[in-house]
């Protein structure tokens, strides 16, 4: 009988192997889909590209973390 794995999340994709790199890769996919603040109105900002965030409230573009915002 099959043993029930525990979940893997998003880097589920890979399969067996490359143990670290899933674990990393989980850290920073975590980070970058959550809810970011924008710093100019507090509004909710979203990723379009690397480094470039839109917020929805403001609808001003700027530049910041590549992944996620810092604060």
């Amino acid at each position: 009988m099959a043993v029930k794995k525990k979940k893997i999340g998003s880097a589920g994709r890979f399969g067996a192997g490359y143990g670290k790199v899933r674990q990393k890769l989980v850290a920073v996919e975590a980070k970058q889909r959550k809810r970011q603040e924008c710093p100019f109105c507090k509004g909710r900002a979203k990723r379009q590209a690397k480094a470039i965030w839109l917020c929805s409230k403001c609808g001003k573009n700027f530049a910041g973390g590549v992944f996620h915002l810092e604060d």
